[in-house]
């Protein structure tokens, strides 16, 4: 066992946070995008397997390289833009739709800066 904070524990990722991201804040900023970059390469994957394509076919779709659709499509890319999203979206006769949601600090019941922004709340969804 292993004391993080006050208490011990066995809880690998606490240990882990405690160890790699306290009083880290631009570490702790790179974990809680990991998800959403994961998620989009697996969505990216997803619609171009779905859709019948290789990397190299649907590069030349949208007019790049095979190599970039390797990296949209890694989990640790960060680099993904809107214009090339819109463009994969389009070749597959989809929308690109991004939300903004309440952050994590505002779920927990804090109010979050931004919460107001423009007079929207985190019910309503901003489509671009």
């Amino acid at each position: 066992m292993v004391k993080v904070g006050k208490k011990k524990t066995s809880d690998t990722m606490a240990i882990l946070k405690h160890k790699y991201y306290r009083a880290k804040p631009e570490r702790a900023s790179a974990l809680e995008q990991e998800p959403l970059n994961a998620g989009i390469a697996r969505k990216i994957y997803a619609l171009r397997t779905r859709s019948g394509l290789t990397q190299a076919q649907l590069a030349n779709k949208i007019g790049t390289t095979a190599s970039v659709i390797s990296r949209l499509e890694g989990s640790d890319y960060d680099g993904h833009s809107l214009n090339i999203l819109r463009r994969i979206a389009s070749v597959m006769g989809m929308t690109l739709e991004v939300r903004f949601r309440a952050n994590v600090s505002a779920a927990r019941g804090k109010q979050s800066p931004n919460r107001k922004l423009n007079g929207l709340n985190n019910s309503r969804r901003v489509d671009v």
